[in-house]
């Protein structure tokens, strides 16, 4: 199982990031989807996930300008972050399960991540 996250860069703030995680090795449209995030110095953060069936939950923090969405015929999960902050700056990773969940740990899939750095 593979899942390769892309996208990330530097981004002035309040500009936005658009990220993407293609997914093999496993029946995408099966799988929940998750984005974590992890600051320098910071534990894993849980930013959102989507179920198979679409259904979004996000975490507390990102909700209000964060949308994610799932491509079943690319097995591709996207992860869009509107009005970015410097405290946004982090990697982020995708992740795969079988049932939605926002710990790390209900997440069986990871991917290798990808450097988000929001510059004032």
């Amino acid at each position: 199982v593979q899942l390769q996250a892309s996208g990330g860069g530097l981004v002035q703030a309040g500009g936005f990031l658009r990220l993407s995680c293609t997914v093999s090795g496993l029946t995408f449209s099966d799988y929940c989807m998750g984005w974590f995030r992890q600051a320098p110095g910071k534990e894993r953060e849980f930013v959102g996930a989507i179920h198979w069936s679409g259904r979004t939950y996000y975490g507390d923090s990102v909700k209000d300008r964060t949308t994610i969405s799932r491509d079943d015929a690319k097995n591709t999960v996207f992860l869009q972050m509107n009005s970015l902050k410097p405290e946004d700056t982090a990697v982020y990773y995708c992740a795969a399960d079988f049932t939605l969940g926002d710990r790390d740990y209900m997440f069986d899939y990871w991917g290798q991540g990808t450097q988000v750095t929001v510059s004032s």
